[in-house]
């Protein structure tokens, strides 16, 4: 496939390209900026061969059969729309959009084009939580009880600007790492979460957003859920556990990017280190991608899995601002 990048951003520069290049006849052939400035360089620094600045001059070119958006919260719905319109399959970064109806109406949208349409949640590419829940699957951990997630993180200088600052595209970490902690419960679990009940703070990096986050998360089955997201935590670590009547699973530092940390298995037999597949997230997602526009399966993570984690990010939103338990709206999914 032929790929264009809607946003000249840092996470295609240092992901998103390889990722589509490392598949055998997948190429990346155009790039989006509002600044001709910016288009021009990011297209030299990548060796993209055209670097526009109007959405529907990318569109326009028919050898795109596929978009990749990455650009802030905001222009997310727009964009994919315009995409999904002119008959391009998507992959759109999370969250899909600023509310969980507009998502909808993308998800909506690419279903009357036909086309693939799903959302870049990465964390359920990585190995180490595919191992992970495999554990679930096959019983080793017996019923399972609890669950905990701890996503608190010191964000990147380079990565902070508007989702430090800017409320109006999208800023703060519920959208960004609560939204994504989301996904992947729903993916451990197999279940929605039903109603959520938050506390949130400004406590020094966020301007105007929240840049720590903690909530508890009712869940259908009565698994209960703890999830601590943050950008202000330098040393906190990251992982996950889960907790059955037979066992606990411990991963450690896999709430990343990378194909890394560790994955623990402890039952009444003991500790055992749980190996797992080493492939690139993204590189993953790539691979599911391609084959759902073949026919073959579905996306990692697809529309409709991007319309729930941001509905659940939504819920731990309006609880931390209202102070009271928030049931989550799905908006009939």
């Amino acid at each position: 496939m032929q790929w264009g990048l809607i946003g000249a951003s840092t996470i295609a520069a240092e992901y998103m390209i390889g990722a589509i290049r490392a598949h055998e006849g997948n190429s990346v052939d155009a790039v989006l900026s509002s600044s001709r400035a910016r288009a021009d360089a990011y297209a030299a620094a990548h060796d993209i061969p055209n670097a526009d600045t109007e959405l529907s001059v990318l569109l326009a070119r028919p050898e795109i059969d596929a978009v990749y958006i990455s650009t802030t919260n905001e222009k997310h719905r727009d964009q994919a729309l315009a995409a999904l319109a002119a008959g391009k399959h998507v992959l759109c970064e999370k969250p899909l959009a600023m509310s969980v109806a507009d998502a909808r109406t993308m998800v909506e949208a690419a279903r009357k084009a036909g086309v693939v349409f799903a959302t870049n949640h990465h964390l359920r590419c990585a190995g180490a939580h595919r191992a992970a829940k495999a554990l679930i699957a096959e019983g080793r951990i017996g019923k399972v009880l609890s669950m905990r997630v701890f996503h608190a993180v010191m964000l990147p200088e380079h990565l902070r600007g508007w989702r430090i600052d800017n409320p109006a595209a999208g800023g703060g970490v519920i959208p960004d790492i609560t939204v994504h902690d989301a996904d992947t419960v729903r993916f451990y679990l197999d279940e929605d979460p039903r109603r959520v009940v938050a506390q949130a703070v400004s406590s020094g990096l966020g301007q105007g957003v929240e840049d720590s986050v903690m909530s508890v998360w009712t869940m259908p089955s009565g698994i209960m859920v703890q999830s601590h997201e943050s950008f202000t935590h330098p040393f906190a670590g990251s992982g996950l556990e889960v907790h059955g009547s037979k066992g606990s699973i411990f991963a450690r530092n896999v709430m990343s990017q990378r194909p890394t940390g560790t994955v623990t298995l402890v039952t009444e037999a003991g500790e055992t280190d749980v190996p797992y597949e080493s492939e690139g997230l993204y590189e993953y997602a790539i691979t599911a991608f391609n084959r759902a526009v073949a026919g073959e399966g579905r996306p990692a993570a697809n529309g409709i899995d991007g319309v729930k984690s941001l509905a659940v990010a939504m819920a731990v939103r309006q609880s931390a601002l209202q102070g009271r338990a928030v049931d989550v709206n799905y908006e009939g999914y």
